[in-house]
């Protein structure tokens, strides 16, 4: 088992960064790959990014490619979210996310993550 709390979230202006953490309880967490999602009001959840078990590989959707970057610190048990050049469009309810499997590789698809933590609100104002 694996729980999850966001960290890092709040209001920022569009252009400035945000550095979000997932810190995670359970020995195992250095056994799931990981990922972040998000969700704006009246829309779905929708993928950002994940990282695999051993961080040996990450996938970040196209909309975020080379302005957010995930990563893990597995002796601190943590995922992080490196948000840069935030836009507008980037506000939303953030959610870290554990792979249902263990040793998996990386996922785009929300319903292979068994664990959710809370969310994080990330608002970016124009």
């Amino acid at each position: 088992q694996v729980q999850l709390v966001e960290s890092g979230g709040g209001l920022v202006q569009a252009g400035g960064s945000l550095r979000l953490s997932c810190a995670a309880s359970g020995r195992t967490f250095s056994r799931y790959a990981m990922g972040w999602f998000r969700q704006a009001p009246e829309k779905e959840r929708e993928f950002v990014a994940a990282i695999s078990w051993n961080g040996a590989s990450t996938y970040h959707a196209h909309s975020v490619t080379g302005r957010f970057t995930i990563s893990r610190d597995d002796a601190k048990n943590i995922v992080y979210l490196q948000m840069n050049s935030l836009k507008p469009e980037d506000t939303a309810v953030y959610y870290c996310a554990g792979h249902g499997r263990l040793w998996s590789g990386i996922s785009y698809r929300t319903d292979e993550y068994a664990y959710w933590g809370q969310g994080t609100q990330v608002t970016v104002s124009s």
